[in-house]
């Protein structure tokens, strides 16, 4: 039973990293990914879907994103999609070819940008804290119906704060990846 608490536990805390880098994804560095448009949605045929189900994006160089939709008649939604979308980018539409050149960020903006990774990786770490007190209330639980000793859940609770050590220290680098990504120029 409290290996159960633990493991699930351990996953829920794993969750909130990959959260955590999914959000950071979103985050604009200078170097251009195909991951700043994956949360675009494109009206097409009368339903919102992904980009990526209606075009081909393709990293052309450092600094600009390449779309290519499927459908000819797709560029001018695909275009409206990219123009609501809270990116701040301009496409530039040659054909069939929409092109999306990175403007290089200044140091404010790097600043500024450094400033919500950290408020991202607060989040996840309370996510994670919330994880750990979830837990340890379970196995309290436990020992108030009295299926496990006051040892057991003494050492469950150590191993519980070990692995919620270990997943804080994980958000830390996954953080500090993002912003040494940040800073370099």
């Amino acid at each position: 039973m409290l290996n159960e608490i633990k493991q699930d536990a351990q996953a829920r805390m794993v969750k909130s990293i990959d959260a955590l880098r999914h959000t950071l994804v979103k985050v604009r560095t200078g170097r251009a990914s195909t991951g700043l448009v994956d949360t675009i949605r494109v009206n097409a045929y009368g339903s919102d879907v992904p980009l990526s189900q209606v075009a081909n994006v393709s990293v052309s160089d450092a600094r600009s994103l390449v779309i290519t939709p499927w459908d000819k008649g797709m560029v001018g939604a695909v275009e409206k999609a990219i123009l609501a979308s809270d990116l701040g980018l301009t496409p530039n539409t040659a054909g069939t070819t929409i092109r999306l050149n990175l403007p290089a960020l200044t140091e404010e903006r790097r600043r500024d940008l450094t400033k919500v990774v950290h408020g991202e990786g607060e989040d996840a770490k309370v996510a994670i804290r919330n994880v750990r007190r979830d837990a340890n209330q379970q196995v309290k639980d436990l020992l108030k119906e009295k299926q496990v000793t006051e040892d057991e859940v003494r050492r469950a609770e150590e191993d519980i704060q070990k692995i919620t050590d270990k997943a804080i220290k994980d958000v830390d680098e996954v953080v500090k990846a993002k912003e040494q990504e940040l800073m370099a120029v």
